[in-house]
């Protein structure tokens, strides 16, 4: 049975046992579940309980890409997957998902997901894009992101060909990161099913940080323009 490792980056976050008693839940029996503590001075206590269930890597605050980076070099599965501390994956998350990508051989792949408050209360319908039509799909992603991190499973194999996340974007290491998959010429798959929560709060990074992370993503999106310019033009040939 497959090693899916489940890397959790950790930073001053009250939500962050929902997190781990998620990932602990999937109905996958075969994960390791890798928690970065980013530097935090906030909420560690609650952590203590589940120091025999998941590994715990303390390191000082690098940020987003960097807590992911230290767990991806600890981690020992086939697949890899990204859970925020203050985010929650459905039971059967990573069965699912790692089902449908053994099926249809896919390296990497998103699925849908669902807006949750503070209260755990699911406060939107269903969110997510379908990647059928490819080329809509590259073209907006050509613009800015669409694709929800914490719904993304990868082969541990692509991230180690292709490089970890960059440090230096403090917002967009996402972004970046499926950019640059989508440049190796590798198709990202989508699984239209919801199968995280993805939590809204008033302390969240991207409400915090909008116009910072507006100017990274052009940037972002300026570096990887020609690249994803070619992929569109090659699909556009074969169909």
């Amino acid at each position: 049975m497959e090693k899916i490792s489940i890397v959790i980056p950790f930073f001053n976050c009250p939500f962050v046992t929902n997190a781990i008693e998620s990932a602990i839940n999937q109905t996958h029996s075969n994960i390791e579940i890798i928690l970065v503590d980013d530097g935090s001075f906030l909420h560690k206590d609650n952590l203590i309980e589940y120091k025999d269930k998941v590994t715990i890597i303390t390191k000082k605050n690098g940020g987003t890409a960097s807590a992911l980076n230290a767990g991806l070099e600890a981690a020992t599965g086939e697949y890899f997957c990204w859970l925020s501390s203050d985010d929650v994956f459905l039971p059967n998350k990573v069965a699912l998902q790692l089902e449908y990508m053994k099926e249809v051989g896919a390296c990497i792949s998103s699925t849908n997901f669902r807006l949750i408050n503070e209260k755990n209360e699911v406060t939107s319908a269903t969110l997510g894009f379908d990647t059928t039509d490819y080329l809509s799909f590259l073209k907006v992603m050509r613009r800015g992101c669409v694709i929800n991190g914490c719904t993304v499973m990868m082969k541990m194999d692509l991230i180690k060909s292709i490089g970890y996340f960059d440090e230096q974007l403090p917002h967009t290491q996402d972004y970046d990161l499926w950019l640059r998959v989508i440049s190796s010429d590798k198709k990202f798959y989508h699984l239209n099913q919801p199968l995280t929560h993805y939590r809204v709060h008033k302390n969240m990074g991207s409400l915090i940080h909008q116009r910072t992370i507006k100017r990274e993503v052009k940037h972002v999106s300026l570096k990887h323009r020609i690249a994803i310019n070619q992929i569109i033009i090659n699909h556009l040939q074969i169909k």
